[in-house]
């Protein structure tokens, strides 16, 4: 009986060994599984942040070149920017009181 019981303390200790080393495969080491993941989600986040911004600069890209070579963009912006006219067109200028400078009465 008690070889019988040491044989069953040998096989419950190569097994709980054999969990332990697969264990420590899995999550031991420089790197676990979970350090893995982790790298992985916050590499695809940066990927998706990377592409969101080379977008802009794509836009940028675009609307530098427009106001560059584009009549009509250039237009646009001497009109909207510096308040600019084209030819003889009459100008209207509208005086206002800032808001925060009207005077109230009590």
């Amino acid at each position: 009986m008690g070889s019988e019981r040491f044989t069953i303390l040998k096989r419950i200790a190569v097994a709980a060994l054999a969990v332990v080393a697969i264990a420590f495969a899995v999550q031991g080491g420089e790197f676990s599984t979970v350090d893995l993941l982790r790298q992985h989600r916050t590499g695809a986040r940066l990927r998706q942040q990377v592409d969101s911004l080379q977008h802009v600069v794509d836009s940028l890209r675009r609307y530098e070149s427009l106001v560059e070579h584009d009549p009509k963009t250039q237009e646009r912006i001497a009109r909207e920017v510096f308040g600019m006219v084209r030819g003889n067109k009459e100008l209207l200028y509208r005086f206002t009181t800032p808001a925060d400078s009207v005077h109230r009465t009590p």
